[in-house]
């Protein structure tokens, strides 16, 4: 799926400042030309493709599934605003929430019809004025505190309802409910349950590994435990996509079968012991194309993970004082920045 493949057929806007107290919405659909139908597209798409997005299902007494059924051509501007309103409510009545206008989308997407739901949360920034006084133009500079975001920017809180199926992929961000912080957005407006994000998940499972190894490796071994599983993990993903979780607790705890089973039992808390994790988003994934090091002396050193995994590019030596030395072989011409 690319951007491009997003047809966008409805748009309408509610704001739901509430400072203000009440939302204003809007009771006529926005005129969507194509600067305005790429920018409600970039929104969408990043929905679409972020690893953030978590696969949710509505629970059957969800307002808002009731809402999105019984939206149509005839009753689309009236259900947004029901929509919005609830929405409304819950912002103002816990004020961690931050305002925002509601964009409702109806697009199109391939063989997916759906319904987009995006919270445009308020950014503050300047820009200039001109007043006009006796003495001619003075120019001001004027702060603005309802700035919608980019269409370069992350929505924190976003869905796309499937109409195929009613299916929900869902962004969102804690904020605090009654003290607590809470996933307002799935478990109060949306009133679905899903699985994690595979951006999430894939977390989970490199802080486990780092968490068994750190228990079990003394500090002068760990960094060296460390590397060679984040090794492992790039490997996988780069040749399979995805991360079979039983896979890569073989190759990494191989050696250390109690290791695997105090990884595979804090996997079996999140449900992820038989877990693939499939990122899709190359953003998520970045961080496993280098290995990074910083030594006791303040020497920082990034290896990209090709040169790494090439003994032929580098070689960690471990010194009879058990110092270590790291050799860099074969360099054809260094630069310096």
């Amino acid at each position: 799926m690319e951007k491009e493949d997003i047809r966008v057929t409805h748009v309408i806007i509610h704001i739901l400042d509430s400072t203000v107290g009440t939302a204003v919405m809007s009771g006529g659909l926005l005129e969507h030309g194509s600067d305005f139908s790429d920018f409600v597209r970039s929104h969408i798409y990043r929905v679409m493709t972020s690893d953030e997005g978590k696969s949710c299902q509505f629970d059957g007494d969800s307002p808002v599934y009731q809402m999105v059924s019984e939206m149509d051509e005839d009753t689309f501007i009236q259900k947004s605003q029901e929509i919005a309103q609830k929405l409304f409510d819950i912002m103002y009545s816990n004020i961690e929430i931050p305002s925002a206008d509601l964009m409702v989308v109806r697009y199109d997407a391939g063989q997916q019809c759906g319904i987009a739901l995006l919270k445009m949360n308020y950014k503050s920034s300047y820009t200039h004025m001109t007043n006009y006084t006796e003495n001619g133009n003075c120019n001001d500079i004027i702060r603005q505190n309802a700035i919608l975001p980019a269409e370069n920017q992350k929505l924190t809180e976003a869905c796309l309802i499937d109409l195929n199926d009613y299916s929900l992929r869902v962004m969102e961000k804690k904020y605090e409910v009654n003290g607590v912080k809470t996933n307002y957005f799935s478990q109060m407006f949306l009133q679905c349950h899903g699985s994690m994000s595979p951006k999430t998940e894939l977390s989970i499972v490199t802080k486990a590994v780092e968490q068994v190894q750190k228990g079990y490796y003394d500090e002068s071994e760990q960094w060296e435990a460390h590397m060679e599983a984040k090794s492992i993990l790039s490997q996988e993903l780069a040749e399979q996509g995805s991360i079979d979780i039983p896979t890569v607790a073989e190759k990494i705890f191989h050696e250390k079968p109690e290791l695997k089973e105090e990884f595979t039992e804090k996997m079996e808390k999140y449900n992820l012991s038989e877990k693939q994790v499939t990122p899709q988003n190359p953003s998520t994934t970045k961080k496993f194309e280098k290995q990074y090091l910083t030594t006791d002396t303040g020497i920082e050193i990034k290896i990209p993970m090709e040169e790494y995994q090439n003994r032929n590019s580098v070689e960690f030596i471990t010194n009879a004082d058990g110092s270590i030395s790291v050799l860099i072989k074969n360099i054809g011409s260094i630069t310096s920045r």
